[in-house]
């Protein structure tokens, strides 16, 4: 099992508005291998506010065709509409974790 997660560096007091576009389940949800999805706010940032989106695949190909129909996607959109240039977003940094272990309630 793997988590990724892409940290999101969002402008200052705009976290809330980038973290609800996340409330509505949408295609990640669909793909086989798919486990779940945590959204994290970072608490007390000073310089900008900081969004966590992880997310838990069974393993690295689950992930690697999400990814894939993503970016393909993505570019189809691209040549379609300018990116904004008022984006809360100020960058982004993704991250793959091995899931080592977890503990449940007993």
């Amino acid at each position: 099992m793997i988590k990724v997660v892409n940290a999101l560096r969002v402008k200052k007091g705009k976290v809330n508005e980038v973290a609800a576009l996340f409330q509505k389940a949408k295609a990640v949800h669909t793909f086989d291998g798919f486990v779940f999805m945590e959204v994290l706010i970072k608490e007390n940032t000073e310089e900008y506010d900081e969004l966590q989106v992880c997310t838990t695949w069974e393993d690295h190909a689950s992930f690697e065709v999400w990814r894939e129909s993503r970016e393909t996607r993505k570019a189809h959109e691209s040549q379609n509409k300018e990116e904004k240039e008022d984006s809360p977003i100020l960058g982004t940094e993704l991250s793959t974790f091995e899931v080592f272990v977890q503990h449940h309630p007993a």
